[in-house]
């Protein structure tokens, strides 16, 4: 047996007996604030994670737990993004691919190393998407003038598809800022509008969510009431931070998104 999912198995023990009321109304806005920031940014994470912790849920329960209860809330906010997702039928096929592929293996080595394998790198893997999107229009214009004239990019290439799939393996590990660093790859590797493509995202990043989720239903120990709280505050956080979001110009989402990722490097380095 693995050491996370020995990890994991232990962690049943670990976990409370049973949810007071107030415990159950807390995960479930922390799951409706985590399905609109899912939705906005990603890095919902970051909401219903530390919750489950402090309510005294192993590690690597929290964390499964929070990965299949986030699954309805990005189903949600990609309904709310379908006119965004209109014409991207190919690209979104394509890199779904990618995406599902990293997940499943993601998912795997959760069971598989070390809890602390990738701890130390996750904030790094933030400033890097921070300074992709801060830089994103200027590295994009740079991009723009050493192409030939009237190139567009509509698909991403071999090496968006590969860092795709990347994140996908992050996220189906962990998942805290995967939609940031989807949303920075993405940026650089099409010519579109930003809501568009923080459209293809949510769909990418719920897939990871997806297919991480089934493994870890099946070989990992689930706290599955905080589990369905977290989906049915998930689905009316999706619903509504999908609303709200698809409103945002491009700016004001690049703003947004920054400030979600300070936040979150704040909070894992805490």
């Amino acid at each position: 047996m693995s050491q996370l999912h020995a990890a994991a198995t232990l962690g049943a023990g670990l976990a409370p007996a049973a949810l007071s009321a107030l415990h159950a109304v807390a995960i479930l806005a922390a799951g409706v604030v985590a399905g609109a920031i899912n939705a906005v940014v990603g890095s919902g994470t970051l909401f219903t994670f530390p919750v489950l912790l402090a309510f005294g849920y192993a590690p690597v329960v929290a964390n499964v737990s929070n990965t299949i209860g986030l699954v309805p809330g990005s189903a949600a906010g990609a309904i709310g993004y379908r006119r965004e997702l209109t014409g991207q039928r190919s690209r979104t096929l394509r890199l779904s691919a990618f995406s599902v592929a990293g997940g499943v293996v993601g998912g795997v080595l959760l069971l598989v190393l070390p809890a602390s394998a990738f701890k130390t790198i996750v904030p790094a893997f933030i400033v890097i998407a921070l300074a992709l999107i801060v830089g994103q229009p200027w590295i994009s214009r740079w991009l723009a003038s050493r192409r030939e004239p009237g190139h567009r990019r509509e698909h991403a290439g071999p090496l968006a598809a590969l860092a795709v799939f990347a994140t996908g393996v992050y996220g189906g590990y962990f998942g805290a800022a995967q939609g940031i660093l989807l949303l920075s790859i993405l940026a650089l590797s099409l010519d579109d509008d930003l809501q568009r493509i923080n459209a293809l995202k949510v769909v990418l990043a719920g897939l990871v969510n997806l297919v991480a989720g089934i493994i870890f239903a099946i070989a990992a120990h689930v706290a599955w009431v905080p589990a369905l709280l977290i989906a049915a505050g998930s689905i009316v956080g999706g619903i509504l931070g999908a609303h709200g979001g698809r409103r945002l110009p491009a700016s004001a989402l690049r703003v947004l998104v920054v400030a979600v990722g300070i936040f979150a490097i704040v909070r894992l380095l805490g």
